[in-house]
């Protein structure tokens, strides 16, 4: 049997591993680099490897690939999108691997009080408890890195923090956009826009990288354009509800990673904190399926 002819959810489940496990290693040479390389710039190469990964998709149809009717949700997305990449990057440099990326997964917690407040959405007590269970294993999570040395608010959490609740608000403006642009025309926005909104701060912090460092940023770069590429082909593919779970197996690679790379070893809380988080989001998300089976789909403005 060739991979087309998988059962939808099957190739949307390797699409989603293939992008926790890039995500990964992306946030592996994010921080293996941390030292020399302050986030804005690593940010900039990250952009940078992701135009040039797809400028030959993009010179074949130019017209095609950036051919949009909504601009400003494109331009929004790719704007926040940016300051939550930098902060991203921040936190994965100053925190352990584990605890960088289990701080991540609470951008589907995000989304709750978001929708409550910015978009007056109705909000059931489900989601509500989901999302406040879901907080307290974030205080679980911080409560592991005091215990580990850091600050229980430092800036490191505080950045994971705010750029989880910055990218929860381009999830929004993506699932709206997925219903009438393809993947790759999504990408090709993120990848011009983000560079351009990048490079600006990348200009205050820039040094020369050594040729090593040059291919290993590039590599960053070029991994992560990929993973953006299978998370969303993931998305496309399979049922949202069935593909959320796998994207937590980032957990598991962060944490192998981390110990292997980083002697990185996750405490307990963190592992349990964690935890709490993925069931939330986990709630969180099969009840907005549950609704959006219900409901018809709002007319495209």
């Amino acid at each position: 049997m060739t991979f087309k002819g998988l059962a939808p959810n099957v190739r949307g489940a390797v699409w989603m591993l293939a992008s926790a496990l890039g995500f990964t290693v992306m946030t592996m040479l994010i921080k293996f680099l941390g030292a020399d390389y302050p986030p804005a710039l690593q940010a900039f190469y990250r952009q940078a490897a992701g135009v040039v990964v797809i400028l030959p998709w993009i010179a074949s149809d130019w017209r095609g690939s950036f051919r949009t009717s909504r601009p400003w949700i494109v331009i929004y997305r790719s704007g926040v999108g940016s300051v939550a990449m930098i902060l991203g990057f921040y936190a994965v440099q100053k925190l352990p691997l584990a605890d960088a990326n289990a701080l991540s997964f609470t951008r589907s917690l995000w989304i709750v009080p978001l929708a409550a407040f910015a978009l007056r959405e109705k909000i059931g007590p489900a989601r509500i408890a989901a999302a406040v269970v879901g907080f307290a294993g974030v205080l679980l999570m911080l409560k592991s890195l005091a215990d580990q040395g850091h600050a229980v608010f430092g800036l490191p959490q505080l950045a994971a923090l705010a750029s989880a609740a910055m990218f929860a608000t381009t999830i929004t403006g993506l699932k709206s956009l997925t219903r009438d642009h393809s993947p790759f025309t999504l990408l090709a926005w993120a990848a011009v826009l983000g560079f351009a909104f990048i490079l600006p701060p990348a200009l205050f912090v820039w040094r020369w990288p050594t040729p090593v460092d040059f291919v290993l940023l590039c590599a960053m770069g070029a991994i992560g354009t990929v993973t953006q590429a299978c998370y969303i082909k993931g998305m496309e593919v399979g049922d949202a509800a069935a593909m959320a779970p796998i994207d937590y197996t980032r957990l598991v690679f962060a944490t192998a990673l981390g110990f292997l790379v980083f002697h990185e070893i996750p405490g307990v809380l963190t592992l349990v904190g964690a935890g709490i988080v993925v069931a939330s989001t986990l709630i969180i998300t099969w009840r907005e399926h549950v609704v959006a089976r219900r409901e018809p789909a709002p007319p495209l403005s």
